[in-house]
């Protein structure tokens, strides 16, 4: 267990030196914009599940991972701070927003890995991965079409009215395309089944990103799709389509 341990935390931590460099070199290689950056690295943080998922045999070990290099990463970030070169170079918006935004993803990361692995069991690791891809692609695909193309902005009580009807729908096109892969990667399923679980969950995803400010998303799209996907996969269950 130990060794399980200490191999799994330094495959994450060289997962993170790798992606930091890769999006760096990219970006000055290509001049990325500064909001595709952004995205790339939002998109690259969300994929870490993937390491943590394979380098790891145990769950609770796997989320302690998750969880323990969240909070390092917190307090570093929060020690960055004092160099504002280094916040500008990762796109910070305002004081305290990376850092709290990536405690929140490893936060949402562990508890999705306790809840999908650990209470559903091994078979179901889907579970963990669908809904973090599905915000991490269809979050990205939201911000960049809205700001890029979104020209219909949508009104209602609940709902942020900086969003637009061009990103909504990105949104739910991504995460719908995310999840179908994820589930064609992940289940023995059928293609119609697994197609018929994305065109279910994603408008969940897609409406909690709609009606989340904040920034909280972070949070509440995988609990939302997480939720939605239990329902739909059970309901499946009970009809002996899965």
């Amino acid at each position: 267990m130990l060794r399980e341990a200490l191999h799994g935390r330094v495959a994450f931590l060289a997962y993170y030196v790798i992606m930091v460099v890769l999006l760096f070199t990219v970006r000055r290689m290509f001049r990325l914009s500064g909001e595709l950056f952004r995205k790339l690295f939002h998109i690259s943080v969300a994929a870490s599940v993937f390491v943590l998922l394979h380098m790891f045999q145990t769950w609770y070990l796997a989320a302690l991972a998750a969880l323990g290099f969240g909070v390092v990463v917190y307090f570093v970030m929060g020690f960055a701070e004092r160099y504002p070169s280094i916040m500008r170079a990762l796109e910070e918006r305002k004081p305290g927003e990376v850092r709290s935004s990536l405690l929140l993803m490893f936060f949402t990361i562990a508890a999705l890995i306790a809840l999908g692995w650990g209470w559903l069991g091994p078979t179901s690791k889907y579970m963990v991965i669908v809904p973090i891809m599905a915000w991490g692609f269809g979050d990205a695909a939201a911000a960049l079409v809205g700001k890029r193309w979104g020209r219909r902005h949508l009104r209602g009580r609940w709902v942020d009215n900086k969003k637009t009807a061009e990103g909504t729908w990105a949104m739910f096109a991504f995460a719908a395309a995310a999840i179908l892969v994820t589930l064609i990667g992940y289940t023995a399923w059928p293609w119609y089944v697994d197609l018929t679980v994305a065109v279910l969950v994603a408008p969940v995803a897609a409406f909690t990103e709609l009606v989340t400010r904040d920034g909280l998303d972070t949070i509440t799209v995988p609990f939302a799709t997480f939720a939605a996907l239990l329902v739909v996969t059970q309901a499946l269950a009970l009809m002996g389509v899965v």
